[in-house]
């Protein structure tokens, strides 16, 4: 093929080869849609009103119809076109995964990211993805008038106006019906469906009806010409309508998954195949749409519209990702959030009990202090050193929660999704848009805040937020400052007893210094601390995972019903031994995964240059108490001591909030929850502090 100007139209039509191969008629075809896009214009374009490639289909239509040379060599190129391509591959394949599995749907999109497309394909599904590269193109389709439709329909499919065109929609329909059917019968779904939906076996009847309204269609006509095509058309009318009820049923048995997945965890492979045979069905009724119009040329054109828009869906891994994984991070987050509802207290005998549990879990993080400096001792491998630290964190915290302790810094991104589960009921009660008063002044001083403020104080749902607000600050105060009332004279009793009775404390004088230029706010503490933050934030999703993995896959049940485990163990045991690992998997595998990952990341870091460490407040604490104890209580009195102080109290901040950031924005993610509303919260939040600024430190009484 000559090689041609992009904008030139003479050129481009006299490239019409209808005899050149099929790469190079393919090729015209793409430029010719490139023209129409990106063709400049002669006059200004309202976009508003007309797209500019509409205007330019109908230039073009001028054109051929002026210059029948033209017309008759891209006629005769679109017949060769439409008789060597594969349509039926567009319309019943286009847009679904060949195989009910995400991975490979996601292996196929980096592949076609990486991989280019050849035009010498008879698959019209994977020319399609070259013909329409653009989601806007979907636009300009459906801005075509009806006369210009009924102009490129001619040249669109020519040989085909005896209704012959039909077929490959009908052949379409019957495949996805079939494929419908067989996904339906997959036991991972059939066995989640409700069973009440399926007493009428909608799927068992879905291909032999898209059958029989195949068989109606190709031999009928809507415009009903004779006795018999309208004897025909109404029958073809009747068994369309009956599949589209049959559709529809197939659509609510496939949404009864969901329930199923809500209760008994979730599987992104299982959400992947219910949204592919939810798509499946609507591909099916947009092709019945155009079968059964008195208008088909406007049905067909939203059905090429909606496919433009499923090939630009098909490019993008993020979308998939997101959309799939939505349900996983919502019930990973819903198991978290009812996992860190026992870490928010909200009466003054539960906030005694956190300040008595973070105390003991202040107490057994001292012993993890000398644990972590005799590791050092050692002078391990860096692996080696970082695993074994990791032992140290993980069993440290493992026995915090066999114990009933408590560490402040896992609070947060466990208590996140709780307080975003109250965020699902706030409604807009207040108008944000209402005008302000002309004078604020007055009111910005009144124990009671502003109109405004207290209008939105006044919606209960927001009120109940705040209340959350408030119990989760007193709740991570009282953890704090339970595992540090603990840890600091555990440790200074440690070194100071060990100085009484050996002589000397348990750490040197050269690591007391070294822990007085680490933990510095003059350092890198702040972002190290930060960092951690984001581990915290980690292994709350770990946990969540591991929950929905263990009740997935019914552990709890097989751990009480096995017959070998029940044999061994007893009834009665097994039956608790399921319940104990039901209620705990997730303390462990946060408790577990944090210890490792603090242990191991910075030594994974440093192996690739990145020279990250962790900073835990508590840990910290320990650590600073331990150097007064080896330096004396004389170091109290210099700068470098008072910089760990701040560097501390940086690093609590960071932790806490870092981590309940993170996991505060997944749970509303995973809700669908977009906070339109932040200010009236805000406003919220800043009249209880004027009102009763003592409830976010102390719990209210009774």
């Amino acid at each position: 093929m000559p090689t041609t100007s992009p904008w030139d139209l003479t050129a481009l039509l006299n490239a019409a080869d209808p005899k050149a191969t099929l790469a190079e008629r393919h090729l015209w075809l793409i430029r010719l849609l490139e023209w129409l896009r990106h063709a400049p214009v002669e006059a200004p374009v309202d976009p508003t009103r007309t797209p500019r490639p509409a205007l330019r289909l109908k230039h073009l239509l001028g054109v051929l119809e002026r210059n029948p040379e033209y017309q008759a060599r891209v006629a005769e190129l679109l017949v060769r076109f439409w008789d060597e391509v594969d349509s039926i591959a567009l319309l019943a394949d286009f847009g679904f995964a060949p195989r009910m599995d995400l991975w490979g749907e996601l292996g196929r999109r980096l592949r076609a990211r990486v991989l280019p497309v050849s035009p010498d394909t008879p698959d019209l599904g994977e020319l399609f993805a070259l013909l329409f590269p653009n989601a806007d193109d979907a636009e300009w389709l459906l801005a075509l008038d009806d006369a210009t439709l009924e102009r490129v329909r001619h040249y669109a499919r020519p040989a085909a106006a005896d209704g012959a065109w039909r077929r490959p929609f009908l052949d379409a329909m019957v495949f996805l019906a079939s494929a419908v059917r067989t996904a339906g019968f997959n036991g991972a779904l059939r066995m989640r469906m409700s069973p009440e939906l399926l007493t009428d076996q909608p799927f068992r009847q879905l291909a032999r009806v898209a059958e029989a309204v195949s068989d109606h269609a190709l031999s009928s006509a809507p415009d009903a010409r004779s006795p018999t095509e309208s004897l025909n058309h109404a029958a073809l009318l009747r068994e369309a309508q009956y599949l589209r009820a049959l559709l529809e049923q197939c659509r609510l048995a496939a949404d009864s998954v969901h329930e199923h997945l809500e209760a008994h965890g979730v599987s992104v492979d299982i959400v992947f195949a219910v949204d592919q045979l939810r798509e499946r069905t609507q591909r099916i009724e947009a092709l019945l749409n155009c079968v059964v119009s008195t208008e088909p040329a406007r049905e067909v054109t939203r059905l090429l519209a909606e496919l433009v828009r499923t090939a630009d869906a098909r490019r993008s891994i993020r979308t998939l990702l997101s959309r799939h994984y939505s349900m996983l991070a919502r019930k990973v987050a819903e198991r978290s959030a009812a996992t860190g509802e026992h870490y928010i207290t909200r009466t003054r005998d539960e906030y005694r009990h956190m300040l008595r549990a973070a105390a003991g879990g202040g107490a057994v993080l001292a012993a993890t202090t000398f644990l972590k400096f005799a590791i050092l001792a050692l002078a391990l491998a860096p692996f080696w050193g970082g695993f074994w630290a990791g032992v140290n964190y993980a069993a440290s915290f493992v026995v915090v929660q066999l114990l009933h302790f408590t560490v402040a810094t896992k609070q947060p991104a466990m208590t996140a999704p709780a307080m975003a589960a109250q965020l699902a009921g706030i409604g807009r009660a207040v108008d944000d848009t209402a005008p302000a008063p002309l004078s604020t002044s007055a009111h910005a001083t009144t124990p009671g805040g502003t109109p405004t403020e207290k209008a939105a104080a006044a919606d209960p749902n927001v009120e109940a937020f705040v209340d959350e607000v408030a119990h989760l600050i007193r709740s991570q105060a009282a953890g704090i400052i339970g595992n540090l009332a603990a840890v600091v004279p555990v440790v200074l009793a440690v070194q100071y007893g060990c100085r009484a009775v050996f002589g000397a404390p348990l750490l040197g004088r050269a690591d007391a210094e070294h822990v007085l230029a680490s933990i510095t706010l003059l350092g890198p503490t702040a972002l190290f601390a930060a960092f951690t933050g984001i581990l915290l934030f980690a292994s709350s999703l770990i946990a969540g995972w591991a929950e929905n993995w263990f009740v997935w896959h019914r552990l709890d049940s097989a751990i009480a019903w096995n017959p070998r485990i029940v044999a061994r163990l007893g009834a009665a045991r097994a039956a608790r031994w399921g319940a104990y690992w039901r209620v705990n998997v997730s303390g462990f595998a946060a408790n577990i995964s944090l210890g490792m990952m603090l242990g191991l990341v910075p030594t994974v870091a440093q192996f690739f240059g990145l020279p990250i460490e962790v900073r835990h407040v508590t840990l910290s604490t320990g650590q600073l108490a331990a150097a007064v104890g080896t330096l004396g209580s004389g170091v109290a009195l210099t700068g470098a001591f008072w910089w760990c102080v701040g560097g501390i109290a940086a690093t609590g901040l960071l932790n806490v909030g870092v981590s309940f950031l993170f996991a505060f924005r997944v749970a509303l993610r995973s809700r669908g929850i977009r906070l339109a509303d932040r200010s009236r919260i805000y406003r919220a939040i800043r009249s209880r502090l004027w009102r009763a600024p003592m409830s976010f430190a102390l719990p209210p009484r009774g």
